[in-house]
């Protein structure tokens, strides 16, 4: 018997899937525990409809991603930090300062868990790289300055 997983169910599979059981399996444990639905013509519908929506999402999610990282292509962000009288600053500049900078400069909000760079303990220009979902990356320069 077919039937359709709604929650995960261990030796069988994930939330979702549609996998092939025994009747005796399905209608004595999958179906009294709510486990699982028969896979009729409505069910299978559904599992279509549900798939094809978190495909539309996941795609609309990663040209989201792609834009805003062709629109920070090499692009500066511009930090400004107090320092001493050799020039080294007072603390550090961190992904967080730098995730500030680029929703004031640019407009796109940045995780500062998605950034990564060295802490910048000095004036000068700094790599980063700012990592979006779907595996989509860009670089950026970090300026640091008076």
């Amino acid at each position: 018997m077919k039937v359709i997983l709604n929650q995960d169910v261990k030796g069988q599979g994930k939330k979702g899937e549609l996998v092939n059981v025994s009747d005796g399996y399905a209608r004595n444990f999958l179906f009294p525990k709510n486990l699982a639905v028969p896979a009729n013509a409505q069910s299978l519908n559904e599992l279509k409809n549900r798939d094809s929506a978190a495909k539309y999402h996941k795609d609309m999610e990663k040209k989201a991603a792609e834009e805003a990282a062709a629109a920070l292509k090499d692009k500066a962000v511009k930090v400004t930090a107090r320092a001493g009288q050799n020039g080294k600053l007072f603390g550090s500049v961190t992904v967080k300062e730098v995730a500030e900078a680029l929703k004031t400069q640019y407009g796109i909000e940045v995780d500062r868990r998605k950034i990564t760079m060295d802490d910048a303990k000095a004036f000068g220009s700094y790599p980063a790289e700012i990592k979006f979902p779907q595996g989509v990356t860009a670089k950026i320069t970090v300026t640091v300055c008076e």
